[in-house]
């Protein structure tokens, strides 16, 4: 049997991390978490931010490299599942490129007809820019503007994404956000998301 796969998407400090933790400490069996914080470490320096790079269009030389590696990271993702691990995923997808490169369905066509339930991580951009200020010390511009790649982020991540399930993390807590994955994919209801992805990539 195939293993679960949890693909979380969302905005930097939207929360993302702390759900994938606590699927893995809270759910039964092997939860691994291939992410995308794990991968971009893994990548060179000199080709960083490799898929971590943001929404703008600013490193279009770096664009078919990402668009590889994110390719790369869903087929390890499908290997895993298909040897009976689960995996949860924290990832960034946006497609606010210097051209649009179909990434997202790209990967769900990766991950062909396993076992995925897409979840939209979402977070208010006040509760974001605290967030950013509690780890990292700033947040605003001088003149008390949010920064623009910031903006962008909260603009490019969710845009006309078809999603399995919806959490909020400025109403939820982790424990609450994964108690809802756990309900969702009990429920008996099919994870049509990727799925639906995957047709676009399809059709292009």
């Amino acid at each position: 049997m195939a293993g679960q796969i949890i693909v979380l998407n969302g905005t930097p400090r939207a929360g993302k991390s702390s759900i994938a933790q606590a699927i893995q400490d809270g759910f039964d069996g092997v939860w691994m978490n291939l992410g995308l914080d794990k991968f971009k470490k893994a990548t060179p320096e000199r080709f960083q931010p490799g898929i971590g790079l943001r929404p703008g269009g600013e490193r279009p030389d770096l664009e078919p490299l990402v668009k590889t590696l994110y390719r790369a990271m869903y087929q390890s993702i499908a290997a895993h599942s298909c040897l009976g691990v689960n995996v949860v995923v924290d990832t960034t997808h946006h497609d606010q490129y210097s051209r649009p490169l179909g990434i997202l369905s790209d990967c769900a066509r990766v991950v062909g007809d396993l076992p995925v339930l897409f979840v939209g991580v979402r977070c208010p951009l006040d509760v974001i820019m605290q967030r950013r200020i509690a780890t990292w010390g700033s947040g605003y511009n001088a003149d008390g503007s949010i920064p623009p790649p910031v903006r962008r982020w909260q603009v490019a991540v969710h845009r006309s994404h078809p999603y399995d399930l919806d959490v909020d993390t400025s109403q939820a807590s982790p424990k609450e956000c994964a108690a809802l994955i756990s309900k969702r994919l009990t429920n008996g209801r099919p994870a049509t998301a990727f799925s639906q992805l995957a047709e676009l990539e399809a059709r292009g």
